[in-house]
């Protein structure tokens, strides 16, 4: 059973990290008390006014009281002398969060600051970190939660993922969890990672090619060649997957069922049968042409050929006209 302060203040301006932990109290207040035990203020019925009599008012429940109070950076100094006495009084059983949402100068008053740490709570502060501090609050953020991370591999990871701070945790317990306990994150974890996620983007765009969504294709084409892929690679993956669709074209015009070809197919069933839909949308012939006009792009790639714009250009131009 966990071990709850009479109160807590989750304040500052990184929203989405104030929004995770309210979400998480809420439900741990469930899991302990159930529904009934909680009570929430938002909105109009925020006001300190009102948290200040629901904390001296009585109550019937049995278990632990939970008051969830959102919006406080709203309040003013002079609000919060009227749970100051509340807070100073609490019962035993009795547990009240405040969530402040701040941006710019609405600030949380620092009177309910010191109520709240006078009254024996905890006070956390969720700020938006600076780029350059990412890989440090993310080997922090991941020791809080029993991750051992190495410097190196945290920058590795916000240069893979970007700067969204909660999606980097996530990222990080799913290398813990699929690496197992006592393991340290390394460099080559994360670029084993990398090296995943970009495969899986490289069969998005060979699917999108295969579906006619030129729009898509080109989209995840110009992001693989942001992160460093080569125009060679892509065009192998690229014909490697026209050419089975060419071979699946092939069978069905022969007569045999969907069915029958999705069972041979080496693919998870629900992405054999999104392949064998995409391939029966088009047909052998333009499949065989798609492959043709690869092939000259690959030779025009590889410096034969007349080449008047760069790869890159060919290579959209052609995604553009496999697609139409």
């Amino acid at each position: 059973m966990p071990a709850f302060k009479p109160a807590y203040l989750i304040h500052g301006d990184d929203h989405g990290r104030i929004a995770e932990r309210r979400a998480r109290l809420r439900a741990v207040a469930e899991a302990e008390s159930g529904i009934g035990g909680i009570e929430l203020f938002e909105g109009e019925g925020a006001s300190a006014d009102a948290v200040a009599a629901a904390l001296s008012a009585m109550t019937l429940a049995i278990g632990r009281r939970f008051l969830i109070v959102d919006g406080v950076e709203r309040w003013k100094a002079a609000d919060v002398t009227t749970v100051v006495a509340a807070l100073a009084e609490l019962p035993a059983d009795t547990t009240v969060a405040f969530f402040a949402r701040e941006e710019g100068r609405t600030k949380v008053p620092a009177a309910l600051v010191q109520a709240v740490e006078k009254a024996g709570g905890d006070v956390r502060a969720e700020l938006t970190v600076k780029p350059w501090e990412l890989p440090k609050w993310v080997v922090a953020r991941a020791a809080e939660q029993g991750i051992e991370i190495h410097p190196a591999a945290a920058k590795a990871l916000v240069q893979l993922v970007g700067d969204r701070q909660q999606r980097l945790l996530r990222e990080a317990e799913k290398l813990a969890l699929e690496l197992g306990p006592d393991v340290r994150i390394e460099l080559e974890h994360v670029e084993a990672m990398a090296a995943l996620s970009a495969e899986r983007k490289v069969w998005t765009l060979a699917d999108a090619l295969l579906a006619g969504d030129g729009a898509a294709a080109a989209r995840v084409y110009l992001q693989l060649r942001e992160q460093g892929e080569r125009v060679g690679g892509l065009l192998y993956a690229m014909v490697s997957r026209l050419r089975i669709g060419l071979e699946v074209a092939m069978r069905l015009e022969a007569g045999e069922t969907p069915s029958d070809v999705r069972r041979t197919l080496r693919m998870p069933t629900r992405a054999a049968e999104a392949f064998l839909r995409d391939v029966q949308r088009t047909d052998a012939a333009r499949l065989r042409a798609a492959i043709e006009l690869f092939a000259d792009l690959e030779l025009a790639s590889r410096g034969g050929g007349h080449r008047p714009l760069g790869e890159d250009t060919l290579a959209l131009d052609a995604i553009v006209r496999i697609a139409a």
